[in-house]
């Protein structure tokens, strides 16, 4: 019996490691299962949901020209089309919206509560707010650092 990808058979688990199990198919060949490939959700040890002599229906993902045959048990499910899961996509974020958990900085609009276009601001301006900004942050850090390890570098014997 010839082995072509795509194809779901039957096959009988003859031994599991830690990375995935090994499946007797009819003809006595032999496929692996890849633990990526045993579930839809992450599988931490395979040994909770396959045990040697089980019974499996797998589809043939991968057939390699040194013999090797991939196969996959939840692609061999049969699922209806409204079931496979989709990625999430998130909501178009509103630039104005202050981030959560970043309170230190405020919203994007820099304080301007009420919305009112501020004046463009030319390109030194701009780099010196932004000079200004770093430099602050930094005095902060290296306070907040240097308190932590003993202040200026001392170190204890």
């Amino acid at each position: 019996m010839s082995i072509e990808v795509g194809s779901k058979l039957q096959g009988k688990v003859t031994g599991i490691t830690h990375f995935g199990a090994f499946i007797e198919l009819p003809g006595g060949i032999t496929g692996l299962v890849h633990i990526s490939e045993v579930a839809d959700n992450y599988v931490k040890d395979i040994n909770e949901i396959l045990k040697v002599g089980d019974e499996v229906e797998v589809k043939v993902i991968a057939v390699e020209k040194d013999g090797k045959i991939g196969l996959s048990i939840r692609k061999a499910k049969e699922r209806p089309q409204e079931e496979q899961p989709r990625p999430q996509k998130r909501p178009p974020r509103d630039r104005d919206q202050e981030r959560p958990g970043n309170k230190q900085y405020g919203s994007r609009n820099n304080g301007n509560r009420n919305n009112q276009a501020r004046p463009s601001l030319s390109f030194e301006d701009k780099m010196n707010r932004f000079l200004k900004d770093s430099e602050e942050r930094l005095t902060s850090l290296k306070r907040n650092t240097e308190s932590k390890r003993g202040g200026r570098g001392a170190r204890r014997g």
